[in-house]
């Protein structure tokens, strides 16, 4: 998709993996979903150009992949393509072989679940009551839940560490609270892949540390495949298996952190000029100066960690 792409991280089509290949296995021995997008298109209407041009991606099953990039370099929107909130221009969208758009509704929601940005709290409802309802692709709005649900959303309460907050009203939570409220709704809808869009943008610390670990257990205990947005790349060098980093609708790189999270690839990708250090806690980034359109970062020795 044009110069200016890493050479150092190869990018892999959409069906890379052989058709002999083992399909990676849960815990329980159910084969974890196989989670593609090829050639997509993305865009939305009232825009000449599409947001996200004919870039293909195949998931890593049971693994956490982080999409990074700039403000506007396609990361939601790719998000949001690949779980059939947007209709593609062109191209595909797969679930185990199957295009996105042959599932019908409940049958997509018991296996791909989606916390986007947007949502919206009903007026009243306690913690427990909002958690309950991502079991409704299993039983419906008005039907009553049966033991194993409500083991289920015991379950999802507990992995979101929030059961000291179960019978609160959710509009008493704070911003960070509100968040684990959502993600434990998402986990109790118990779906083989979880998308999650910026889940730690506007928190504080603590409760981006507590989201991340959250995602950091699911990949874990329950083995789910999950693709998240984020904006740190701090965050995503420490907690993802797998990065695609993506500008102006183009994936620039992909591949495990340590290869993708580079000096070259940030003034690339986000025009400055950083200095990544391997240090005992991890990938470490530290920006040095933004980079002016076509700018070259100098060169000299990184600064060293204390």
């Amino acid at each position: 998709m044009g110069d200016g792409r890493s050479s150092r991280v190869e990018r892999e089509p959409a069906d890379s993996r052989s058709a002999s290949e083992p399909e990676s296995e849960t815990e329980t021995g159910t084969e974890a979903a196989d989670f593609s997008g090829s050639d997509l298109v993305l865009g939305y209407p009232g825009l000449d150009d599409p947001v996200v041009d004919g870039e293909s991606i195949a998931v890593p099953p049971d693994e956490v992949t982080a999409l990074i990039g700039p403000n506007g370099s396609g990361k939601s929107t790719l998000l949001k393509g690949l779980a059939d909130k947007i209709s593609p221009d062109s191209g595909t969208v797969l679930v185990d072989g199957r295009q996105i758009d042959a599932f019908g509704s409940k049958e997509l929601a018991r296996t791909l679940g989606l916390l986007s940005q947007e949502n919206v709290v009903p007026t009243g409802i306690s913690v427990e009551d909002l958690v309950e309802r991502g079991r409704y692709p299993y039983t419906g709005f008005f039907d009553s839940l049966s033991d194993e649900d409500r083991e289920v959303v015991d379950e999802a309460i507990r992995l979101a560490g929030i059961d000291h907050l179960r019978d609160r009203d959710v509009d008493s939570l704070s911003g960070g609270q509100k968040q684990l409220v959502w993600i434990a709704m998402a986990i109790a809808q118990d779906t083989d892949v979880l998308l999650l869009d910026e889940p730690t943008t506007f928190l504080d610390p603590q409760h981006q540390l507590e989201v991340m670990q959250i995602v950091e257990t699911l990949r874990d205990e329950s083995r789910i495949t999950v693709v998240l947005v984020l904006h740190d790349i701090a965050q995503a060098a420490r907690y993802a298996d797998h990065v695609v980093a993506l500008k102006d609708g183009s994936m620039r790189a992909r591949g495990p952190p340590e290869d993708v999270i580079t000096e070259e690839l940030l003034a690339d990708v986000f025009e400055i000029d950083a200095a990544v250090l391997d240090t005992e806690y991890g990938i470490q980034v530290v920006p040095q100066n933004p980079l002016a359109d076509g700018a070259v970062p100098p060169t000299g020795d990184p600064p060293t960690p204390d």
